[in-house]
């Protein structure tokens, strides 16, 4: 009389079952252009020596966006996105006096951290157009010129 000892059901491989890098592949995760760019915004912002974000049409719409508590953080950024990678283009008015190179290096930084942590896209480039350099009498005479309306 034979046994009949029940054969064992061979598990599933990691591979398998669906997942990958220790995540169930339960299903797609797609994250818009529109986030990718407001994460870059807000990064390149925060990026020492960085006055403001776009050229002077974009700042003068944000102005405009600023008055309404509106603010678009994705102003002066442009992304370009593949499946896993991004590429960013970023404009920016500096701080005078702060040195353009180490400002723009900082933003690049920035930015590669705060998508590739954030978002968990790899970074490919990010290109960093310094547009113009804030004085600060250039805000103080704007404000002089308020007060002089006002009055």
């Amino acid at each position: 009389m034979a046994t009949n000892t029940p054969t064992p059901t061979p598990t599933p491989s990691a591979a398998s079952a669906g997942i990958e890098n220790g995540h169930a592949t339960l299903g797609r995760t797609i994250i818009n252009d529109g986030v990718i760019s407001r994460v870059a915004g807000i990064a390149a912002r925060d990026a020492r020596g960085v006055y403001a974000l776009g050229g002077g049409a974009a700042r003068a719409i944000g102005a405009i966006r600023d008055a309404f508590s509106a603010t678009d953080q994705s102003q002066g950024i442009s992304v370009e996105v593949g499946e896993t990678q991004v590429a960013v283009d970023v404009t920016i008015v500096a701080e005078y006096p702060m040195p353009l190179q180490g400002v723009a290096d900082g933003v690049r930084s920035a930015v590669i951290h705060a998508i590739e942590t954030i978002v968990g896209m790899e970074v490919t480039e990010v290109n960093v157009t310094v547009n113009d350099v804030h004085l600060p009498s250039d805000e103080d005479a704007r404000d002089e010129t308020v007060e002089a309306r006002v009055q």
